[in-house]
């Protein structure tokens, strides 16, 4: 079994300020492969309801890359992958909405137009709460909530948890 999880942060409530991007590459039952980048969203704009939930301002990614500059290394781990995130709708819209932003057509990532969705999964087994979270602490996945990489890694995990998979 070989599959990716993403989760990515916004600056705004504009989905295509996208300002980190955390992705795991999942092979087997393991992470084999970890990335994470700050990402300067347009005009480096942050509001400030956003910055309250994940703590990142304009400071953080004033020197940081757009998008369009960390789109060949985030294509380069999701092309033709099987992709998770835990809010499906959310994530895939962040990316297809930050790659309109920089003149990037979607088709070009080979990527279907849904994808796995750990939430809609934990939803079907009936959990009172399926936010990211409470599924964590449910199944004792350590979690630094609303911090990219760490969100996507927990997403991978309860993905495999769903599968009956062991998790390390």
């Amino acid at each position: 079994m070989k599959f990716v999880a993403i989760d990515f942060e916004t600056a705004t409530a504009k989905r295509s300020s996208a300002c980190s991007v955390g992705i795991v590459t999942v092979e087997n039952g393991v992470i084999i492969e970890e990335y994470h980048a700050l990402i300067k969203p347009p005009y480096n704009e942050y509001n400030w309801h956003n910055t309250q939930v994940h703590g990142l301002t304009g400071n953080d990614t004033y020197n940081s890359p757009r998008f369009d500059q960390i789109y060949p290394e985030i294509k380069k781990r999701l092309a033709g992958s099987l992709v998770i995130a835990h809010n499906e709708s959310f994530d895939r819209s962040v990316l297809t909405k930050s790659m309109i932003e920089y003149g990037i057509d979607y088709v070009d990532i080979g990527l279907p137009a849904k994808w796995e969705c750990t939430m809609k999964i934990f939803k079907a087994k009936g959990y009172l709460s399926a936010k990211l979270d409470a599924c964590c602490a449910r199944h004792g996945i350590q979690l630094q909530h609303h911090d990219a990489l760490s969100d996507a890694k927990a997403c991978a995990k309860l993905y495999l948890v769903s599968k009956a998979f062991p998790v390390e």
